[in-house]
């Protein structure tokens, strides 16, 4: 079994190497690019996602897609994540990451203008997109590709299943049940019971309840954790300046061990900083797209400039914001590594600190579950009809109670190859489809009809 173990961390290891780190960068920057740093936009996309289209068609709200999306993205990553980046990589891994957020915002405008794009209605009146289905429609329309696009959207969508069972649920149920264990002293049976019901009574609702959900938990859990950081942060606000100033200094210059602190070169803290921001905000990934094609919205360009406010928020903010205070606590150069550096920043402050952290983790797990549920669903959706994914959906919460109570190690490690192998088809589309994304762009945002009413089309699946 060790051995097993060491071949699939193996495996993990060369999927997430740097070919994969490399490709998903190039894709931010050449479609920053390309786009003419769409990223400028920002505080107009993020006034379109509390607007209102009522002309559109679509399943939820721009807004209710945006939480739903942001419900699966701002997980266990943001926090224990970061702080993996900070124990490898040093300080510098923060400046690394948040760089990272600012050129995904570029390529989560891109796969999420792609999915509305091409996105379908089903037979019983609801939305259904994605990379998958953009593959299959999108590589065929303008390249001619109509195999080679069906088997890129068949295994993007087999890789979003399988990641969804374990980075999705599995992992997610155990870092909760770990965290509500140590600091309630409650059986994991019984908080693995507890957990898959809540999931349930969500999950079977649709896409409509989980983003009715969503919508009131994610803006609560959003700024109570950034509230949280800037108290804890205003306790020793006079090392602020200090702080930064070493993050900046550390992405270029390394730095030396110190303390427990092995010390890391502009290598690794930029290796590690880019890998932990592109696996925290899922730019590239195409998970958030699936979720966008739901949205209620009057051309694909608006959708997009909504959907790229998540990658703001979840990197450029929320992880920016953790990596200062690891930072400023002065503990990452003590030799803990991951969520052991991350309880002992935040416990720092005390109660206080120990209070915030246990919130912030059990909320973000709890939705990014309910987040990761939808997109395997419509993944199972395209591969075997409606009535296979119910039945995989009901899988899903008994999988919810299962990570609760097993040992995971296994578990994470897989999940990692699958959101790797989902990113591969997923940045093909992308490149391929750039000229689409352009072209869109300059129809709708740079000619300024915002406002129009797309006249792509939207096919009825039977």
């Amino acid at each position: 079994m060790e051995n097993f173990v060491d071949l699939i961390g193996k495996i993990a290891d060369m999927v997430w190497g740097i070919p994969l780190l490399v490709t998903l960068l190039f894709t931010h920057i050449f479609l920053t690019v390309r786009l003419r740093f769409i990223q400028r936009h920002i505080g107009k996309a993020i006034k379109l996602s509390v607007t209102k289209d009522e002309l559109a068609q679509g399943d939820v709200s721009q807004f209710s897609a945006l939480a739903t999306s942001l419900a699966a993205t701002i997980g266990t990553g943001n926090i224990v994540g970061v702080a993996t980046a900070v124990a490898i990589g040093g300080p510098g891994a923060v400046f690394w990451a948040w760089l990272t957020g600012v050129f995904g915002i570029a390529t989560k405008y891109g796969e999420a203008l792609l999915s509305v794009k091409y996105r379908i209605k089903t037979s019983d009146g609801t939305m259904a997109g994605g990379p998958m289905y953009v593959l299959e429609h999108g590589l065929k329309e303008k390249y001619g590709l109509k195999v080679t696009g069906k088997v890129l959207g068949v295994l993007f969508a087999l890789f979003t299943a399988l990641a969804a069972l374990g980075i999705g649920c599995m992992a997610q149920a155990n870092s909760a049940t770990g965290m509500i264990n140590d600091v309630f002293g409650i059986d994991k049976n019984i908080i693995g019971i507890v957990l898959a019901a809540l999931v349930a009574i969500v999950i079977l609702g649709g896409i409509k309840n989980i983003a009715k959900v969503c919508d009131k938990l994610v803006p609560f859990m959003a700024v109570f954790y950034i509230l949280g950081c800037i108290i804890i942060l205003s306790m020793s606000y006079k090392t602020i300046p200090a702080t930064i100033a070493l993050i900046v200094k550390s992405a270029f210059t390394g730095q030396a061990a110190t303390g427990g602190f092995a010390g890391a070169t502009v290598m690794m803290a930029a290796r590690f900083g880019v890998a932990r921001g592109l696996f925290s905000n899922e730019s590239g990934l195409g998970s958030a797209p699936i979720v966008s094609a739901a949205a209620q919205t009057r051309n694909p360009v608006r959708q997009a400039l909504v959907a790229s406010t998540g990658t703001f928020w979840d990197t450029v903010i929320v992880c920016a914001i953790t990596g200062i205070v690891l930072v400023n606590t002065g503990v990452w150069n003590r030799g803990l590594e991951g969520g052991e550096l991350t309880n002992a920043a935040f416990g720092t402050f005390g109660v206080i600190g120990k209070t915030i952290l246990t919130i912030a983790l059990i909320t973000f797990v709890f939705s990014t579950i309910l987040g990761w549920s939808y997109y395997a669903d419509k993944a199972i959706e395209y591969l075997a009809g409606k009535k296979v994914a119910f039945a995989y959906k009901l899988c899903f919460i008994v999988f919810v109670y299962f990570g609760s109570i097993w040992s995971l190690d296994v578990v994470w490690k897989l999940s990692d190859i699958a959101n790797g192998l989902m990113a591969l088809p997923n940045l093909i589309s992308l490149l391929l489809m750039s000229g689409v994304i352009v072209s869109e762009t300059r129809k709708y945002l740079w000619e300024d009809n915002l406002d129009a009413i797309s006249e792509g089309y939207i096919e009825v699946k039977k």
